[in-house]
């Protein structure tokens, strides 16, 4: 396998592992209702309760929240619908760097962007809706592990370009000599 066929296999590798990551992130915010008492029933099985009582308190708060606006605000959850179809739509666009990574590198680099984006985003909105700051680090988290992947993808297609160019570079060195020859 040439360099660049290892590269384009490895970039194509870490996208898709980003975008399935993202998929799934995004899909979950679809049935919230369902996910947090199937969690919360979990936990208690699990006896967190007895081990972790500030986490269990704030899974029944957001829980009995959640249960609350599903029964009598249900037009609220609308909000999280929109949540994981902004998730799956931003997946999509990760096509164009998976089909030809050098000229979408941009994507990469929006992607990245949107991560760092999430920690200040946590900070301010966490604290103005009653978020405990441990729940905000859980959600700055994503942005952190997000942008692991994002990195790796950005450097593979830095060194792919350079490859690229420098082959380009070397036939059109070989162009120019078999022009003079003649």
């Amino acid at each position: 396998m040439s360099d660049r066929a290892a590269l384009l296999k490895g970039i194509r590798v870490w996208l898709v592992l980003f975008v399935v990551c993202l998929v799934l992130s995004g899909a979950t915010a679809f049935p919230l209702v369902h996910e947090l008492r199937w969690a919360e029933s979990l936990l208690r099985y699990l006896s967190v309760p007895e081990h972790l009582p500030a986490l269990m308190d704030w899974i029944e708060r957001v829980r009995r929240g959640l249960d609350t606006a599903d029964a009598e605000y249900p037009f609220l959850l609308y909000g999280t619908d929109w949540l994981a179809f902004a998730h799956l739509v931003i997946a999509v666009a990760f096509y164009g760097p998976y089909r030809d990574p050098v000229r979408n590198i941009w994507v990469v680099e929006f992607g990245m962007i949107a991560c760092v984006g999430i920690v200040p985003l946590a900070l301010i909105c966490g604290p103005v809706r009653g978020i405990p700051l441990w729940w905000s680090v859980i959600d700055m988290s994503f942005g952190v592990f997000g942008i692991v992947p994002l990195y790796v993808v950005r450097q593979r297609i830095k060194r792919l370009a350079a490859l690229t160019e420098a082959t380009a570079d070397v036939a059109g060195r070989a162009d120019t000599t078999r022009a003079t020859a003649t």
